[in-house]
């Protein structure tokens, strides 16, 4: 997907969608939706209790999934149902926790056997992602790490060894959440990881509008949006899937117009 997008000199498009919010129907109906609207790679949120770096809005959608009793296994069901109507790559993302209390190479295997192309553990720092990233390769999924602006430049050269899929480059220290500015040391940032690695280098945290998609484009490999999309979804929450699909599709499709 990033070859292909770097040969039109486009940006890759990554929305969030926390899984089980606000249930399972919405989940299965967004995938295939997303697409549409112009997403190069979806990543999937499971929801954890404790959250290490996700803002308000994304915890608050995890903890209604997690009232209503989500289980891994529906959250596998789901996206293994839609798998076929979605063509595009699907990214897990959750704590090391739910995935070492499950067992690393049989949640890796879950994984790739419901349709997913990689995992984040958000919360894996080098070096005990060594071995936990040679399972999660082995399973034929991708691994994704995370860059912080403030990580040194030999730990990230370690964490880029370790991603095999792309690099999550966050755009400041801190946690989720929409935000008016990008940083203007962010291009700068997003450059020196670049000279370390020749993976794609994708930056998350604060991503919201059209004007922060065409900043990055040129920059990074791709964008990601989280609480931005998670917002809409509340704000259409009681109005059923259909409405949430439609409101999340119209929002996509808005931060891609200066950009595609």
């Amino acid at each position: 997907m990033f070859a292909q997008l770097r040969s039109k000199k486009q940006i890759a498009f990554m929305p969030f969608v926390p899984a089980g919010y606000p249930d399972l129907e919405t989940t299965g109906k967004l995938l295939p939706a997303l697409e549409s609207a112009g997403a190069s790679i979806i990543e999937v949120g499971i929801p954890f209790s404790d959250p290490i770096a996700d803002g308000p809005v994304i915890q608050e959608a995890f903890t209604r999934a997690l009232e209503k009793k989500l289980k891994l296994a529906e959250v596998f069901a789901t996206v293994k149902k839609v798998r076929s109507s979605v063509s595009i790559p699907l990214v897990a993302m959750v704590s090391v926790s739910v995935a070492f209390r499950y067992g690393i190479e049989r949640f890796a295997a879950t994984l790739k056997e419901s349709g997913f192309d990689g995992l984040i553990l958000p919360d894996l720092p080098p070096p005990e992602a060594a071995s936990i990233s040679a399972h999660i390769r082995a399973a034929g999924l991708d691994t994704i790490l995370l860059v912080a602006p403030t990580t040194s430049k030999d730990r990230r050269a370690e964490i880029a060894r370790l991603s095999s899929g792309f690099i999550y480059y966050l755009s400041v220290a801190g946690i989720t959440g929409e935000r008016n500015q990008l940083p203007v040391e962010l291009a700068d940032g997003v450059k020196s990881m670049k000279s370390l690695t020749d993976r794609p280098v994708c930056v998350g945290f604060g991503v919201s509008t059209p004007q922060h998609l065409k900043q990055l484009a040129g920059v990074a490999d791709g964008a990601i949006v989280g609480s931005a999309v998670v917002r809409r979804m509340k704000e259409k929450a009681h109005d059923g899937a259909d409405a949430i699909v439609a409101a999340v599709s119209t929002y996509c499709r808005d931060l891609l117009s200066l950009v595609r």
